[in-house]
């Protein structure tokens, strides 16, 4: 196979589509999270609590938002570099709070997966939702 052979033939299209794949697959990790928090509120604001972090139940309610609510604006693509800030600064702070005993090989990986997602959000503050989103038919 040849270098020819591999190049895209139409960037338009995967200029658009993949973006949009990128946030649907950086938003599922938000939307489930978010998810499990509102069936299971008990058992989150403990795990705050047990985090040594204040305000369990207030702490709760802005994961909850931040998490449903960012995750779904990066499905749509809408204010997408507003959320994936909010979502990067979130994703940094539950690393910090909650993944900080480095001395635990489990918590070292959640830490780093946090620091990976919080680089994949700052892709898509740096270039945006792409073609296929909301911002961009608001343009």
């Amino acid at each position: 196979m040849t270098a020819q052979a591999l190049q895209v033939r139409d960037t338009s299209a995967l200029a658009s589509y993949v973006p949009a794949i990128g946030r649907l697959l950086i938003a599922v990790i938000f939307l489930l999270s978010g998810a499990g928090k509102v069936f299971a509120p008990g058992g989150t604001q403990a795990y705050i609590a047990a985090a040594g972090l204040p305000l369990p139940v207030v702490a709760y309610l802005i994961a909850v938002i931040v998490e449903v609510g960012g995750g779904l604006l990066l499905v749509l693509g809408y204010q997408t570099r507003a959320a994936a800030a909010v979502l990067i600064v979130f994703t940094i702070a539950t690393a910090l709070g909650f993944h900080n005993n480095f001395a635990e090989q489990n918590q070292m990986i959640h830490f780093l997966k946090n620091i990976a997602i919080a680089g994949g959000l700052l892709q898509v503050v740096a270039f945006g939702a792409g073609g296929f989103s909301l911002d961009a038919r608001r343009s």
